[in-house]
């Protein structure tokens, strides 16, 4: 992939600029087994979360949604380098509303899942593209200036969508079921994670990769453990599934809080080799 090209923001850019922290370090984490797991943990939760509000109020729900998005975001904005438990609140928060928002579109709208899951991948790689052409990386761990990681968080939530719809598509319109559709998700990011660690693919391309599969495995499993043995689950219950994915979340995150203080307060995340690519 070309170098990094830093060009002039423009007048959003320079506006949300003026009004934000510059980071002092990279805003992401390292990219390690606990990242993954948390991640599957956040997509789980943000499927049997949205379920179990929308289930009882659409509205409602989608205003929770949206509310907890902006804040989360707000909060992790404002921070000046990674912090677990404000990025991981983000994360939380982009996958509950970008649950919300994938549903509706097929719920409202009443398009199939095979449009919704066309349309969001067209989405994505239209984001990569601007993302790419302005900022010339799309590696995580080049996110050290507020408009790269407002790009970031813009592609994680169209990534979220393409994952909750292309999950849906698998489980529901193909009739795979939940069970095997998370197996078949877990077989499918073993794919980049194998040809970046033995055959040198791009580790960018690796990542996100890896990372918008993530989505549709995490909500399978959710599903699966929350729905009713009818549509092909265990019938525990969207809010238990959901009560509980978010225990596991908060003691991950209190976790990693104590290891990041561990390393020393402060310290940058070192980049990653795709910062040459």
């Amino acid at each position: 992939m070309p170098g990094t090209t830093v060009r002039p923001p423009g007048a959003v850019g320079s506006a949300l600029t003026r009004l934000l922290p510059s980071p002092a370090a990279a805003k992401v984490p390292e990219i390690t087994v606990a990242f993954w797991v948390v991640k599957v943990l956040t997509t789980g939760t943000g499927e049997a979360a949205s379920d179990f509000l929308a289930a009882r109020n659409l509205v409602v729900a989608a205003g929770l949604g949206l509310i907890g998005l902006l804040i989360g975001i707000a909060v992790q904005l404002r921070v000046r380098r990674y912090v677990p438990w404000a990025y991981w609140t983000a994360v939380t928060m982009v996958a509950v509303f970008g649950t919300m928002a994938a549903d509706a579109v097929h719920v409202v709208l009443g398009l199939s899942y095979w449009v919704t899951s066309a349309g969001y991948a067209a989405t994505v790689a239209l984001m990569f593209a601007v993302w790419h052409r302005v900022e010339g990386t799309l590696d995580i761990h080049s996110v050290r200036t507020t408009r790269r990681e407002l790009f970031y968080w813009a592609a994680v939530l169209v990534t979220f969508a393409l994952g909750t719809a292309v999950g849906d598509l698998s489980a529901i319109t193909v009739g795979l079921g939940f069970l095997p559709s998370a197996v078949l998700y877990g077989a499918m990011i073993a794919v980049p994670a194998i040809a970046w660690w033995r055959f040198r693919l791009n580790p960018v391309v690796a990542f996100w990769s890896a990372y918008v599969l993530t989505r549709p495995l995490g909500a399978s499993i959710a599903d699966w453990l929350g729905k009713p043995a009818g549509r092909t689950g265990l019938g525990l219950g969207d809010g238990p599934v959901t009560i509980t994915a978010t225990g596991l979340i908060v003691a991950a995150v209190v976790w990693l809080t104590i290891a990041d203080r561990r390393r020393g307060t402060g310290v940058p995340v070192p980049t990653s080799r795709s910062d040459r690519a």
